[in-house]
């Protein structure tokens, strides 16, 4: 079958989530001319996401109806490169998004930023505890970027997506009632925090009274009416507990739909073609220059899009495998610690326990938000003394109420039936006395951990599968035992009945059944030397100069919130760039 080729534009963009909408409405209002290519179907608030459809627990819980299609395309995984590596067939420990707006539909709302000293956390051990300290097998290396160039994309980003929440630390001045230890913001959030549910007023007041400082979580779910500034509204978040794995129904949780796409969809120099499966960037005679893409359009053909500049803006995984297909970046060498593509895989666990509570404490977890709670950061990146602990590394601990139901399962106390008239008995006795705490914790870069391309899995389009080698190691659950022990601390100080749930421990190993969280990151990472960085401080291949990458996949290593407000804050600063130095004169943005 003979390839179509497309007529020539400025840009073409990789994927429609957060960052492909992010970069095509800052291209597009610079004047260029901007396709943008989704693999899944289009998606928006009307019709998709309207009541009651979108509360449909069997769609999009059960059978996960916004996420990947692993029948056409997934990934192998396996825990040592001795191992053999096998598909990943069942949505389980994370949950790629697939269709208009990705993995920025349904999420759920967690919008912080990252730590400053989290971007030079090399630095920042080999200062305060030597160099010596840094495990052999840890290839930790600094961002190559200060939170001083990022700051006034991450408030950018915030005041896009109307976040909720409250400052501590507003141009140095610290702010009661925020968050103690963050990195200086330029403003307040956008909206007030939103109000507490039972379970954030609960953890609140048991880790005041431990000494911490408890403060609102940051949320993409919008406290109250807000216009940004693409003249884009939300509306104020309803406590539906319908956020993660979901569409919003209410125009309150942000995403690409209701931040960005309706102003860009009016604009006449962008287009957008989905179910449009890009298979690689095609590169020129000399492997240096993009002169475009190849994808398989909706009716099976091969498409060619030339374009001037590409933005990889897929899902993190997929972002890995287009790098690695069409052989941008040299690929990493697990025997060697040599290379930089599929080098710092990265991902995030997770302590999570279910509380219990006597009949006269109602926790009503039939409603909840995403992105709301009440967080401790005492034990968040460099905040405490790792020196008598021999780790690095930590995380956040919070207590969130993001709304549940029958499908998405009902937590019951350890030794209840799984069946009959007892398991009955335990939903009536416990389903409005639940709650969950959890702590979130970093996963810091390893030699042991990275991605290639399988040797023996394709795809339904011919193309090898990404595989995933890792798991946990030392250090991971080193870090993942103390901050759980701090959790259940608090957690038995808000005085349930009973707590069950997963806290790691020493000798766990990676499990891809359970969810764990969409939170995967490295593998293209970014840095200011291109033997250790896939990437340079811009976003920029270091190797295709009129190639830039996106997503989670360029962070250094793990961090311990979610990624999504260090995504956005990361593709405003790129695209900042772009607009003010690569346009003006193309080429290495960074001399070697």
């Amino acid at each position: 079958m003979a390839t179509i080729k497309k007529k020539h534009v400025d840009a073409v963009i990789v994927g429609f989530g957060w960052t492909g909408s992010i970069m095509a409405i800052e291209l597009a209002n610079a004047g260029l001319d901007v396709v943008a290519l989704e693999r899944g179907d289009g998606r928006d608030t009307i019709p998709d996401f309207a009541y009651p459809q979108i509360t449909d627990e069997v769609k999009y819980s059960a059978r996960q109806a916004l996420l990947q299609n692993l029948a056409k395309t997934t990934v192998t995984a396996r825990h040592a490169k001795d191992d053999v590596a096998l598909p990943y067939r069942q949505m389980g420990s994370f949950k790629p998004g697939e269709g208009v707006g990705g993995a920025g539909t349904h999420w759920s709302g967690v919008q912080s930023r990252v730590s400053p000293d989290e971007l030079r956390l090399y630095s920042r051990v080999k200062e305060r505890y030597g160099e010596k300290f840094i495990p052999q097998d840890m290839n930790l290396q600094d961002w190559g970027i200060t939170y001083d160039e990022l700051e006034p994309h991450f408030d950018r980003f915030e005041y896009v997506c109307g976040t909720s929440g409250k400052a501590g630390n507003i141009k140095g001045k610290p702010v009661p009632g925020g968050n103690p230890f963050e990195g200086y913001r330029s403003r307040e959030y956008p909206l007030p925090p939103l109000v507490d549910h039972p379970t954030g007023r609960l953890f609140a007041a048991a880790a005041s009274g431990l000494g911490y400082k408890p403060f609102p979580l940051p949320a993409g779910n919008a406290s109250g009416a807000y216009q940004n500034e693409y003249g884009c509204q939300l509306g104020p978040c309803n406590f539906c507990g319908f956020c993660s794995d979901y569409g919003c129904l209410n125009y309150s949780k942000a995403s690409p739909q209701t931040t960005i796409i309706p102003a860009l969809l009016r604009k006449p120099n962008f287009e957008l073609r989905v179910n449009a499966h890009v298979l690689r960037v095609n590169l020129d005679s000399t492997g240096k220059r993009a002169v475009g893409v190849t994808y398989v359009d909706a009716e099976g053909n091969d498409v060619e899009q030339p374009a001037d500049m590409v933005i990889l803006a897929a899902f993190h995984l997929h972002n890995i495998r287009l790098m690695l297909s069409s052989k941008i970046g040299t690929p990493f060498n697990v025997e060697t610690n040599e290379g930089v593509v599929g080098r710092n895989l990265c991902y995030q666990y997770i302590n999570s326990v279910n509380m219990f509570w006597d009949k006269d404490v109602y926790i009503n977890q039939f409603i909840g938000t995403g992105g709301g709670g009440q967080v401790i950061e005492e034990f968040n990146a460099d905040n405490f003394d790792h020196g008598p602990l021999g780790f690095i590394g930590g995380g956040v601990i919070w207590g969130r109420q993001t709304g549940n139901g029958p499908v998405r399962g009902i937590p019951l106390p350890k030794g209840t039936p799984n069946w009959g008239t007892e398991w009955k008995q335990a939903v009536v006795d416990n389903f409005v006395h639940t709650g969950r705490i959890e702590s979130q914790c970093t996963s810091l870069a390893n030699r042991a951990y990275f991605a290639d391309l399988d040797p023996t899995y394709k795809d339904a389009y011919g193309t090898p599968l990404l595989r995933l080698t890792f798991d946990w190691q030392d250090n991971d659950l080193r870090s993942a035992a103390y901050v759980g022990g701090k959790m259940m601390e608090i957690g038995r100080a808000m005085k349930p009945k009973s707590i069950s749930g997963r806290v790691f421990k020493p000798g766990m190993h990676w499990d891809t059944r359970p969810y764990q969280s969409t939170h995967v990151c490295g593998g293209t990472p970014m840095g200011a030397d291109p033997k250790t960085s896939a990437v340079n401080k811009y976003l920029q291949s270091w190797d295709v100069s009129n190639v830039f990458v996106l997503g989670a996949n360029t962070f250094a290593h793990g961090i311990g919130y979610n990624p999504t407000g260090l995504v956005g804050g990361l593709a405003y600063w790129a695209a900042s760039n772009i607009r003010s130095q690569y346009l003006k004169n193309p080429g290495p943005m960074v001399q070697v």
